[in-house]
């Protein structure tokens, strides 16, 4: 995640991104602690409070959570958010509730598609005259 001298200084956003393509990757997974902020300010060469916005970013996410004096981690979307952790598991929960909804969908298209087709069968082959 460093950062070569020449280039332009990233934004929190810019640090937000390279930690969630770590996280898709599954260079880090859930349980897996993130660097402490002021390391990752020093390896990004930015000041504390952009890597501590860029945390904060993915922890409204649902990607990280914060744990006071244990640092931040990797949330585990198969868990529910747990109280005391700082918006962890909001996005996946969130998510999961995008995935049931479409699942019912998907079954209730599925359940047309199979009305359809014995309609399609009992009318029989028609002739083409």
């Amino acid at each position: 995640m460093e950062k070569s001298a020449g280039a332009p200084r990233p934004t929190a956003k810019d640090i937000a991104a390279d930690i969630r393509r770590e996280i898709a990757s599954g260079k880090l997974g859930p349980g897996d602690q993130l660097k402490a902020a002021r390391d990752l300010a020093k390896d990004y060469k930015v000041t504390l409070v952009k890597v501590q916005n860029a945390y904060r970013e993915l922890s409204d996410e649902g990607l990280v959570f914060s744990q006071v004096g244990r640092g931040t981690f990797v949330a585990d979307p198969s868990q529910p958010a747990r109280s005391g952790d700082s918006g962890g598991g909001s996005a996946f929960i969130a998510l999961a509730s995008e995935i049931s909804a479409l699942h019912e969908t998907i079954r209730q298209f599925g359940e047309r598609l199979e009305r359809l087709e014995e309609i399609v069968k009992s009318s029989g082959p028609q002739g083409t005259g």
